[in-house]
């Protein structure tokens, strides 16, 4: 069993390059706007549900509370998300600015032309197998 499990590609490794290479693709096409595809990603979340704190971003993106917060630092820096006092005292509710939802609507038609680009390698069929398949991990 060993000896066959060194013989095949390592899943994790394949993953990893993969997803770097498709980042990637995404961070190039957002250039311009001087976002990458993680802030991209965090800004569509937050417009999608806020106000919100930055645990509530991190559960919905499910990513560490602490990775959420150093890119809404970021953000909030390039003033495209305000920090407010929330309800909870402990924590400040994020909401995206007027100058932070139009770069978002700037830059959505190169984040989807980066969509269609990738669909256009693997096919419709086989975007559809890769969400099936990743989703079940």
């Amino acid at each position: 069993v060993y000896t066959h499990s060194m013989n095949n590609s390592c899943y994790c490794i394949a993953l990893r390059k993969a997803s770097r290479r498709v980042s990637s693709l995404y961070d190039d096409a957002l250039a311009p706007f001087d976002i990458t595809v993680a802030q991209f990603s965090l800004l569509r979340r937050l417009q999608a549900g806020q106000p919100l704190s930055v645990s509530e971003l991190a559960e919905r993106l499910d990513l560490d509370r602490s990775t959420v917060g150093r890119n809404v630092k970021l953000l909030v820096g390039k003033g495209l998300i305000d920090q407010n006092t929330g309800s909870d005292l402990r924590e400040a509710e994020l909401s995206l600015t007027e100058k932070g939802s139009t770069l978002l609507s700037e830059s959505e038609g190169s984040w989807r032309q980066v969509q269609v680009d990738i669909e256009a390698k693997l096919g419709t069929h086989g975007t559809q197998q890769l969400i099936a398949l990743l989703s079940v991990l």
